[in-house]
């Protein structure tokens, strides 16, 4: 008797879980968060700069939420970065427009890609999302090895080298060397006033 009451309660309260369940993940559904600064940022290390994260969160109805509490995390170690506090993470509300900006949001010294994790709170509705990062020491040429100066130089190496090896000339598909003719050398004598050619 106290097994079919049992068995009678589980399956009495198995739709009641699932519908609960199901409720809750709809309510977590319910605020979209639109990232709208600092998505795919390359931030520099040296100069310590970044693109601030900035957010939008919105209703189910893909209105703004005014109000709504946004947690912006970076990792805690790694590549990474702090907020205005000197933490890796930071508490904003939304605006009218229902956005939030992580302000003063800078990059730490270590190089790689992480991720920012965001998420939003507003009267029980909650919702998440990721902004992608990555830290450099540099960008452009002097990323990649070379400065501005060092590339000029080899240029100027590369046109003096092709000067003085002579220039090729194609003729008949073939490429033949062209080189100046040879001058004579020439003496200076002391005294004389005259240049004239080695005897």
């Amino acid at each position: 008797m106290i097994t079919g009451i049992r068995a009678l309660c589980v399956s009495l309260l198995a739709p009641l879980t699932a519908s609960s369940l199901l409720a809750h993940q709809q309510a977590q559904a319910e605020l979209q968060i639109l990232v709208i600064g600092g998505e795919g940022s390359i931030n520099n290390i040296k100069q310590r700069t970044a693109r601030e994260p900035v957010v939008e969160v919105r209703d189910k109805n893909d209105r703004p939420v005014a109000g709504a509490l946004v947690i912006f995390a970076a990792p805690d170690r790694g590549a990474s970065g702090t907020f205005l506090d000197g933490t890796n993470r930071a508490m904003v509300t939304t605006d009218a427009q229902g956005r939030a900006a992580a302000r003063g949001f800078r990059p730490n010294t270590t190089q790689g890609s992480y991720e920012i994790r965001v998420t939003a709170q507003s009267e029980g509705r909650t919702g998440s999302a990721t902004i992608h990062m990555q830290n450099v020491a540099g960008g452009g040429a002097a990323h990649a090895g070379l400065s501005g100066k060092a590339i000029t130089w080899i240029v100027v190496a590369v046109a003096a080298g092709a000067a003085a090896g002579g220039v090729l000339a194609t003729r008949g598909g073939g490429a033949t060397p062209v080189t100046p003719p040879a001058a004579p050398p020439t003496t200076i004598t002391a005294g004389t006033g005259t240049v004239g050619p080695h005897p």
